[in-house]
C-alpha cells in the first residue's frame, strides 16, 4: 500500500507545473509503491526499479521492477500496474518437476529462458518506462525526478532514451510529500519511538561502576527488541550513538562516577527510524557539566514552544539560539536543532531546524527535536525527542523525563 496522499501530491505537483513524478530511489520506489524495490538496487543505480505518480489522483500508480522482485510488489501492492525486466538472478517455480527435463519445460512454459544481463540492463527498464509513458500520455510531459539520487551518468542516459520528455527536478515536490505523514506511517514511527525508549530504561538498569560501552550498547539493543516483541511488531533495525565519560572518542569507555552517559538512539519499524536521547550519570557529576545542561534544558523548551503548524523551521533554531546565547554560551552554534524522521535514507530526514530556513511546519509531520552539547574532556550531553505536530501544537512520543538523570539515586 502506498504511502503517498494522492490529493496532497496532485496539489504540490500542480504548484510545481510537473505531469507526475517518475522515482528511482528505492526507498522513494517503496514509499510510492509500498513495496521493496528490490536487491538489483543494491548497486546505487538507477533503473532497479522505477514508480511513476501522476499528478492525476486517479490515475493509477505504476512501477518497473526486475522479474525477481516482481511476484512481491504485486502481492504488496495489486493496484498498480507493473511491467518487469530480466536481471541477473535465475529462479523459476520447479514445483513438482522430478527431472532436468522438466525443469527446462519449467523455463520455456514461463517464459523465463533466455540470456541475462550481468546486473541488469538499463536500456531495457529505459524502453519499459518509455512505454509506459505512452501508455499514460505522458510522453512530452513535464515529469519530475529524484535527481537528488539520481546518478548524473543516469540521468543523461534516461535524456537520450526519452528525448521528448520534458525532465525536470522533482526532488521538492517529494521532500514535502515525504515531510507530512499518512497515519500508518506516524504509527511506525510511534512503534519504532516506545521502542527506542524502552531500550533507554533497560540500559539505564545496567548503568554501574565498570560497565562499558558496548555492555550498555548491547542492553539498550535486548530491551528495545523485548520491547518490540511485548508489542507483537518487528524491528527492521536499530542504531545507536552512545558515548561514556570525558573522551568522546572511546568506544571502550567503562562508567565511572559521575561520568556522562550520553545515548542517542533509534530503532527502525518497517524501514521508518526514530530518533531520540537522553543523558545519564552514576553519582553526582561537575558542577560545569550540571550548567550546560540546564542552558540545554532551557533551549529546549524555547524550542518547543515555537514548534506549531504555521510557524518555520527556522524560527525554532533562533529561539534555541537565542536562548543559548541568553545563558551565556556566545560562540556556539549549532547547524540544526532537529529534523523530520521518516522512511528516507538516513536517520535525519529533511526539513531541518536549522538557520533561516522557511520552510512551514505542517500538521501530521513527525520530528525530533534536539539540544546537544558535545565537549571532548567533559563528555556529551543531549536532550531529544519525538513529536507529532498536530492542529494546534504537538505530541511527545516520549515520556521519559528530559532532566539529567543520576541512575544511583534510582
Amino acid at each position: 500500500m502506498s504511502d503517498i496522499d494522492r490529493q496532497r501530491a496532485n496539489r504540490l505537483m500542480t504548484d510545481a507545473g510537473i505531469d507526475a513524478l517518475v522515482l528511482f530511489q528505492p526507498e522513494a520506489f517503496r514509499y510510492a509503491v509500498g513495496a521493496p524495490a528490490g536487491v538489483a538496487t543494491m548497486w546505487g543505480r538507477a533503473g532497479a526499479a522505477v514508480a511513476l505518480v501522476p499528478a492525476q489522483v486517479d490515475a493509477d500508480l505504476a512501477a518497473v521492477v526486475s522479474d525477481h522482485a516482481a511476484a512481491t510488489v504485486r502481492r504488496l501492492a495489486p493496484e498498480v500496474d507493473v511491467r518487469t525486466h530480466r536481471i541477473w538472478i535465475d529462479m523459476l517455480d520447479v514445483t513438482g518437476a522430478e527431472t532436468v527435463t522438466q525443469i527446462d519445460d519449467a523455463y520455456r512454459r514461463f517464459d523465463l529462458g533466455g540470456p541475462r544481463p550481468e546486473t541488469f540492463d538499463r536500456s531495457a527498464v529505459f524502453r519499459l518506462l518509455c512505454e509506459l509513458l505512452h501508455d499514460r500520455g505522458l510522453s512530452k510531459a513535464r515529469i519530475g525526478v529524484d535527481l537528488e539520487f539520481m546518478p548524473a551518468a543516469d540521468f543523461e542516459a534516461l535524456k537520450t532514451a526519452l528525448p521528448e520528455t520534458e525532465w525536470l527536478d522533482g526532488s521538492t515536490v517529494l521532500r514535502r510529500l515525504r515531510a507530512v505523514k499518512t497515519p500508518l506511517e506516524i504509527e511506525r514511527l510511534r512503534r519504532a519511538s516506545q521502542a527506542a525508549e524502552a531500550g533507554l530504561r533497560y540500559m539505564a538498569q545496567a548503568i554501574r561502576p565498570g560497565v562499558s560501552l558496548p555492555a550498555l550498547s548491547a542492553a539498550w539493543k535486548a530491551g528495545a527488541q523485548s520491547a518490540a516483541a511485548e508489542g507483537s511488531f518487528s524491528l527492521s533495525g536499530h542504531w545507536d550513538y552512545i558515548s561514556v565519560g570525558a573522551d568522546l572518542s572511546d568506544m571502550a569507555a567503562l562508567v565511572t562516577p559521575g561520568a556522562l552517559i550520553k545515548a542517542d538512539v533509534g530503532t527502525l519499524v518497517e524501514d521508518y527510524s526514530s530518533d531520540g536521547a537522553r543523558t545519564f550519570t552514576f553519582g553526582r557529576t561537575s558542577g560545569l557539566a550540571t550548567e550546560v545542561f540546564k542552558a540545554l534544558e532551557s533551549a529546549f523548551e524555547a524550542g518547543l514552544e515555537q514548534i506549531r503548524p504555521g510557524n518555520t523551521f527556522g524560527a525554532i533554531h533562533a529561539a534555541m539560539l537565542q536562548s543559548m546565547r541568553k545563558d551565556g554560551f556566545g560562540e556556539y552554534y549549532r547547524g540544526h536543532f532537529g529534523h523530520s524522521v521518516g522512511g528516507s535514507v538516513g536517520i535525519e530526514e529533511w526539513p531541518f531546524f536549522s538557520a533561516d530556513n522557511p520552510e512551514v511546519i505542517e500538521a501530521n509531520m513527525v520530528v525530533a527535536l534536539e539540544a546537544p552539547f558535545y565537549g571532548q574532556g567533559l563528555g556529551a550531553l543531549m536532550i531529544e525527542d519525538q513529536f507529532l505536530v498536530t492542529a494546534d501544537g504537538v505530541e511527545c512520543m516520549n515520556s521519559l523525563p528530559r532532566r539529567l538523570v543520576d541512575v544511583s539515586e534510582a
